[in-house]
């Protein structure tokens, strides 16, 4: 079987609205357009989904993209004017970056976030990988458009920022990449989630998209710090955390300390306890104790064994204890709860 030959597509780069049209144009197919927002479903014979870009006033705009392609594509955003601030927000497969001119190539993978800018004379390039899903959530800003919103945001930042943000001629190139927050991830799912229509749906899509560019300062300012003294709980920690979940679950018997327990997902212990406070509202050690129980109250209900053993399994090496903190849960003794269960399965 032949290898399948790469695509490349040559696109504007002005605004986001931009991008759907000069595409659908190479593709030969159509896009559609209502009010301020753009649609491109990608051709059967090249993939599936789509590409959409939604454009507000001030400069800003979104690119959304969702989509699985049948061979790689590579396009070059040509300079308009000048490139567009653009902060890319990955939700799934990787794929890469590179300016024009320049040879060193950038990854970027899953639940990481670029901020980049370039140079009129240096354009970006594109490499998107074939049967992968490919999903991204992309701001575009005119930073000559936007520039007299600047000001609200200036104490948001530090002086890099403000100057990035102040190069409304695109003379510095900028790129910076890290994880993106848990909040940033949750807004972007309510924005491309939006159900509602008209000029409703547009002022919440424009008000969501400056959440989350408000958001994103937040966190860029957070990643100065070391990762002991961050604040915010970047999307990937979060597998991090549903990992320590997973092994509290299949070794509740034997389930180690929080530092242990941080030491094999991969993360300081701090960060595993303000994860675990953030998404299950307890610490590691309150969430090991439910853990116990709720599986004491299973095995009371399904198993035949008996107390002590139970106790053994769940990993508490008093029984006494043990029905001191089933009855605060359930309002009942273990020995008690275990003479109804097994009650009611001989009924």
């Amino acid at each position: 079987m032949g290898k399948k030959k790469n695509k490349k597509l040559i696109v504007g780069d002005v605004e986001a609205s931009d991008i759907v049209k000069d595409m659908a144009a190479a593709l030969s197919v159509d896009f559609e357009e209502n009010h301020n927002e753009y649609c491109l479903r990608i051709p059967k014979n090249i993939g599936s989904g789509y590409i959409k870009a939604t454009v507000f006033d001030a400069g800003i705009g979104v690119l959304e993209t969702d989509y699985l392609l049948k061979k790689e594509l590579h396009f070059e955003l040509k300079k308009g004017i000048v490139h567009p601030l653009k902060i890319i927000f990955n939700r799934q497969s990787p794929f890469t970056h590179q300016f024009a001119e320049d040879k060193d190539i950038h990854t970027i993978g899953r639940l990481e976030s670029v901020m980049t800018s370039s140079i009129p004379t240096n354009n970006h390039i594109f490499k998107i990988p074939a049967e992968v899903p490919i999903c991204t959530f992309s701001i575009e800003i005119n930073r000559k458009l936007f520039e007299e919103k600047i000001s609200s945001f200036l104490e948001d930042m530090n002086e890099d920022l403000i100057s990035l943000f102040r190069d409304s001629n695109g003379i510095n190139k900028f790129y910076y990449k890290d994880q993106y927050s848990l909040d940033i991830a949750k807004f972007i799912e309510e924005f491309t989630e939006c159900e509602l229509d008209g000029f409703m749906k547009s002022i919440f899509l424009e008000g969501k998209a400056y959440e989350i560019l408000i958001n994103y300062i937040q966190q860029y300012l957070d990643d100065t710090y070391t990762p002991e003294k961050r604040k915010i709980l970047r999307q990937a920690t979060v597998e991090r955390i549903e990992e320590a979940v997973e092994i509290i679950k299949n070794e509740i018997a034997s389930v180690e300390n929080v530092t242990v327990l941080a030491k094999r997902v991969g993360v300081n212990p701090n960060t595993l306890q303000n994860g675990f406070k953030y998404l299950y509202k307890s610490s590691v050690n309150e969430f090991i104790k439910n853990h116990r129980i709720e599986k004491a109250k299973e095995l009371l209900e399904t198993s035949d064994l008996n107390i002590s053993e139970i106790t053994y399994k769940i990993g508490i090496n008093s029984r006494s204890y043990f029905s001191k903190i089933f009855k605060q849960r359930y309002g009942i003794s273990p020995n008690a709860y275990l003479k109804k269960s097994r009650e009611d399965k001989s009924a």
